[in-house]
């Protein structure tokens, strides 16, 4: 039985508000310890730090909306939380529990104005989907037409900016934000911005548009269409387009040829969202894409859309160029560009970038195929971590191309479930080499 949703502003303030006493009391206690016993101890830390994650994450999972989403997003960026946190909210990432289907019906037909029964031959009850802001049901439309209905859970829109200030003091005053004000009042801007748009299916309808005119070319794309008499804010309806989830490309479905196509596909709506459109799908992961066997690859869910600053592409194609060319000068000048580097600090030694270098450019530095089944990028990434700390004051997160990162990193791991092997140093330096987009 699913538990009753907290739906009321009063009432999600209340359940955040007690997390974050809860969260505030443990990293009181945690600290009075390490006073009284004159220790850092690195274990408590750790363990106290795995208590309140967890106590955060199942207050998220369970109240969804724009605080859990934050979680989401939190959990895929080192920069923003310790690893214990980032590790705990990975659960957030997994399907959360559905809302009772008679909340979901009163929804419907509250945003449409009409009995489901008029609207839809059939909606089918159990959901086909359940996220952070809503869940998607199959149904049929009168005329025969098989479609998704995707639908907001209440309150969630209303709610969305308490919910944010709720999660970031409770994040405060646990303890846990590692970075200055400045780059957190950034972060959670753009947080909300992002948030915004996904809260409103209106726009979201109008980003399917707009991909579907950018992929337009790309026969091998498919996004679904959206069918706007049975659409507004809070209800979106797509005509169902089906495939496979990335755990079901299996070898007896799927040969390594058409597995490698994928993957070269794959990259290249990558490539071409960032430096040809410069406006990037911000939300990939797995349950937003699937597969067909003849290669073709569906994308789902484009709330999450970030059109990017053509000068942030400039400076984030600049540092990849030098980065390859092993120029570390000028990475550290393109970089501070970016925003990542903080210009006033010294100039960065040149064998820390070449110890990234040699980490994260090994895809593209052979023309041998790569095996990202076996890639160990991630470990050597999460081993080298410590020694960020060296020059924690010469970085900062650079808020403008965090929904790059994820990106990037969002198609790390789909290119590592998927099994790919594929060299793709040859086609990033004939996007490197293109003239930048008008």
């Amino acid at each position: 039985m699913a538990k009753k949703p907290v739906t009321s502003r009063s009432g999600r303030f209340f359940k955040l508000a007690g997390m974050t006493a809860s969260v505030a009391g443990q990293y009181a206690g945690q600290k009075a310890r390490s006073l009284f016993s004159g220790e850092n101890d690195e274990g408590a830390r750790s363990e106290s730090y795995t208590r309140m994650a967890n106590r955060i994450t199942d207050t998220l999972g369970e109240m969804k909306g724009a605080a859990m989403k934050v979680g989401q997003i939190a959990s895929q960026t080192q920069d923003f939380l310790p690893r214990e946190f980032s590790d705990a909210l990975q659960k957030l990432q997994k399907e959360a529990p559905p809302m009772p289907f008679e909340i979901i019906l009163e929804q419907i037909e509250t945003e449409l104005g009409k009995p489901v029964g008029e609207l839809f031959e059939y909606l089918q009850e159990k959901p086909y989907a359940a996220a952070s802001i809503g869940q998607v049901h199959r149904a049929r439309l009168h005329d025969g037409t098989d479609v998704i209905v995707k639908v907001q859970y209440p309150g969630v829109d209303e709610s969305c900016d308490s919910d944010l200030k709720q999660l970031r003091l409770a994040l405060k005053l646990g303890g846990l934000l590692k970075m200055p004000k400045e780059s957190v009042d950034q972060l959670f801007k753009e947080i909300r911005e992002r948030l915004r748009e996904e809260l409103d299916y209106e726009n979201e309808a109008r980003n399917i548009a707009l991909f579907r005119e950018f992929h337009k070319n790309d026969p091998w794309v498919v996004i679904p269409s959206v069918i706007p008499s049975h659409s507004t804010r809070h209800v979106l309806t797509l005509i169902l387009e089906e495939g496979d989830h990335v755990s079901e490309v299996t070898p007896e479905r799927y040969d390594q040829a058409t597995i490698n196509l994928i993957g070269h596909r794959m990259f290249k709506i990558m490539a071409d969202q960032l430096f040809r459109f410069q406006c990037i799908h911000g939300d990939p992961h797995a349950g937003n894409f699937a597969y067909r066997p003849d290669g073709s690859v569906v994308m789902y869910d484009f709330g999450c859309v970030k059109k990017l600053k053509p000068e942030i592409v400039e400076a984030y194609r600049n540092a990849v160029t030098a980065a390859l060319a092993e120029d570390y000068k000028a990475l550290d000048s393109y970089l501070i560009d970016l925003g990542a580097r903080v210009g006033s600090q010294p100039a960065i030694d040149e064998a820390y970038y070449a110890m990234w270098r040699d980490i994260l450019v090994v895809p593209f530095d052979s023309e041998q195929p790569y095996d990202f089944g076996e890639s160990s990028i991630h470990k050597s990434v999460a081993a080298k971590t410590s020694t960020v700390f060296k020059y924690l004051d010469s970085f900062k997160p650079p808020v403008e191309s965090i929904f790059i990162d994820r990106m990037i990193a969002g198609h790390y791991w789909m290119l590592k479930r998927l099994g790919v092997q594929a060299a793709f140093g040859e086609e990033l330096r004939k996007y490197l080499a293109e003239p930048p987009s008008p």
